[in-house]
């Protein structure tokens, strides 16, 4: 029984919309998925992705569903809050006709990193509970967002290639890489391997070598101007900003997933990074400083995951597998300690599905 790929186009119905994309699948494909013991879902929006189906589950039996928790993080990351983000004319990024329709999300991206929200997802097919698709910037200006979700149904999954790259970082404690960055050639070499082992669905694991301690993987948008200022500016103190406002919540360890932390280290690296470097400060008592000030919420109140999966898939050419990555998806290394020689090590692991 050969793997199924299947493609679902999701109409919000409002700016945060949550819908159960296994119930969108049978309503659009019927039974398609029958017979397949696992699922693979994955989403190209940097604002929309998929909650994990322990966490929905955790939830609903806490809370009575999800949408209680998904909304505390709409409170932290108030919309219209003066993101530099937002402020489209400072993105050069953007040609004149794209920043009159461009959306102004920050808070968008920010929730849906500190919700834990993840672009690909695996579950098992026997567990019959929802798989919610949650997106956190459905509609714009009155308009709904156009979203595709995509799930592969499987049953057997194969490695067929492992390989280690070693990703240079700055000697700096805290620092963040771009690992889409054509630089680093990581991209080349899972389409070498993809081509080279004819994967036409499958998955990309990228995980962290045994040994890297205070670092982390995720998969974010890279905008200059989000990763600098915004959250800075929203989270300047994540311990004390949690405390105040999720006291009941950060309680409870479990009852939040950690994403908020990749954040808020992630957007203090370009800025402190550049300043000191200015300064000549570069292994300063400041520096060290600094660096222990972002790892007490590091490593004590939020989860870091280790690991982040990118999809591979022939849709676009049948018989010619390729990575699923929307446009401004990149997956990101964080380390809040220096790294050894200045360098880390990340594994890299493609797997076939059958």
């Amino acid at each position: 029984m050969s793997p199924i790929e299947l493609a679902l186009n999701i109409t919000p119905r409002a700016r945060l919309d949550i819908v159960d994309v296994r119930a969108i699948t049978t309503q659009l494909h019927g039974e398609a998925l029958t017979g397949y013991r696992r699922h693979f879902w994955a989403s190209e929006h940097s604002t929309a992705g998929f909650l994990p189906q322990s966490l929905a589950a955790r939830l609903t039996d806490q809370f009575g569903g999800v949408e209680p928790y998904l909304n505390l993080f709409r409170t932290v990351f108030p919309e219209g809050a003066g993101y530099r983000h937002d402020q489209l004319e400072l993105r050069d990024e953007l040609a004149p006709e794209q920043k009159a329709i461009e959306p102004t999300n920050a808070d968008s991206h920010l929730a849906f990193m500190g919700g834990g929200l993840r672009a690909c997802v695996t579950d098992d097919a026997l567990r019959q509970t929802p798989m919610y698709f949650v997106d956190f910037d459905g509609v714009y200006r009155n308009v709904p967002r156009k979203r595709v979700a995509r799930v592969v149904g499987f049953n057997r999954e194969e490695e067929v290639a492992r390989t280690t790259i070693r990703v240079p970082v700055s000697g700096h404690p805290i620092d963040a890489v771009n690992l889409r960055e054509s630089r680093l050639g990581l991209f080349d070499q899972v389409a070498e391997l993809i081509a080279q082992h004819g994967v036409t669905k499958g998955r990309v694991r990228l995980e962290l070598a045994t040994g890297e301690q205070y670092a982390s993987l995720t998969v974010n948008e890279y905008e200059t101007l989000l990763m600098k200022h915004d959250l800075a500016d929203v989270l300047k103190n994540p311990l004390k900003f949690a405390a105040e406002k999720f006291r009941n919540a950060w309680n409870d360890p479990r009852a939040v997933p950690a994403k908020a932390r990749d954040y808020a280290q992630y957007d203090l690296v370009c800025a402190m990074n550049k300043l000191l470097d200015a300064l000549g400060l570069h292994t300063s008592r400041i520096e060290r400083l600094l660096a222990r000030s972002l790892e007490a919420p590091a490593s004590r109140f939020l989860r870091m995951r280790r690991s982040v999966d990118l999809m591979v898939s022939d849709a676009k050419l049948a018989g010619r597998g390729e990575l699923v990555q929307g446009l401004y998806q990149s997956p990101i290394l964080v380390q809040w300690r220096p790294a050894r020689s200045e360098a880390r090590r990340v594994d890299v692991a493609l797997t076939r599905f059958d």
